[in-house]
């Protein structure tokens, strides 16, 4: 195959893959009319049409389905070939591409980046970031991060964090206007700061009453879709009251701009996150190197090395 071609499906891969010629030119490092001229080009090699366009949207076409689905496992044999050599180099390199929540990429990835991609500077890594739950084989992602319960039981699962806890906070403004409620009842009189995720459903309020977890119905003027930042910044702002993530809220906490509300031994303990991917087979090396990476993050947090061996042991 000449490097012409290869160049053409690579490109119209990415495009169908991304669906935006934006997007798919980010992920290549090309400018967008570089990379539908280079489409345009195999259309026309072909003498077929692969992608429907729009001013605001691309779709592939039946004979771009069935190109497509020929050329993924072609590419990813040779995604696989060239990662191979990474055995004979000091350190891994190669593109990373990883889906995640977003307090994965607040509170579990961003803090250690850096500090990764200085240890591994041959790497680069491709976060995406999304609440929803999406099929890391369909998106050609290398490896997912997210609560233990959302991770589908065919995954090999890694923990990179201790379980979770959640907080209920409200600012001494919005106290000291409208009070400050102690139990999980009290909620139900209260403005209450809601989370949707974009598929639907809000996140819920979640309780220990008599050792059992119970949800809490709650009511509220502000309802946030994907931006536990705004979730954040509407409670600093005394509008209502918010039940986020400890590690969202515990600096406010400490610097007396949020209050916590109702006792902690009331709020249930939630999964912590994993990583997570297909199989064992044919894996990027820097995948191994970021497992391995987030398992020393974890033992150093925590003093314990729960990673692989319980989340094996959790996952089959």
């Amino acid at each position: 195959m000449r490097r012409s071609e290869f160049a053409e499906l690579s490109a119209f891969v990415a495009v169908a893959e991304h669906a935006s010629f934006t997007r798919a030119a980010e992920r290549l490092g090309f400018s967008t009319a570089t990379l539908s001229q280079t489409v345009r080009a195999l259309e026309e090699r072909l003498g077929v049409r692969l992608l429907n366009r729009t001013t605001r949207s691309v779709a592939v076409t039946e004979a771009g389905e069935r190109l497509l689905a020929q050329l993924r496992p072609l590419l990813d044999s040779f995604d696989a070939a060239i990662d191979s050599v990474n055995a004979f180099r000091d350190k891994p390199a190669g593109h990373l591409r990883l889906t995640m929540s977003p307090p994965v990429a607040r509170f579990v990835l961003g803090p250690v980046l850096g500090s990764f991609l200085e240890q591994y500077p041959e790497i680069v890594v491709e976060a995406t970031v999304e609440s929803g739950f999406g099929d890391i084989v369909a998106g050609r992602f290398d490896a997912g991060i997210r609560r233990g319960n959302f991770v589908a039981r065919d995954m090999i699962a890694v923990r990179v964090t201790d379980d979770m806890h959640y907080r209920v906070v409200a600012s001494p403004d919005y106290l000291a206007r409208h009070g400050r409620p102690r139990t999980p009842a009290d909620l139900q009189g209260h403005n209450c700061i809601r989370y949707r995720l974009p598929a639907g459903g809000f996140i819920p309020w979640l309780f220990v009453v008599d050792d059992k977890t119970i949800e809490f119905a709650v009511k509220g003027s502000v309802v946030v879709i994907n931006d536990p930042d705004l979730v954040i910044s509407a409670a600093l702002a005394g509008i209502g009251i918010a039940y986020l993530y400890e590690e969202y809220v515990a600096p406010l906490i400490a610097e007396g701009r949020l209050v916590s509300l109702i006792d902690k031994s009331t709020l249930p303990v939630t999964d912590g996150f994993f990583l997570f991917y297909p199989s064992r087979r044919q894996n990027p090396a820097a995948l191994g190197v970021l497992i391995e990476f987030l398992r020393s993050e974890l033992r150093a947090g925590s003093g314990r090395d729960r990673g692989e061996v319980l989340a094996l042991r959790e996952r089959g």
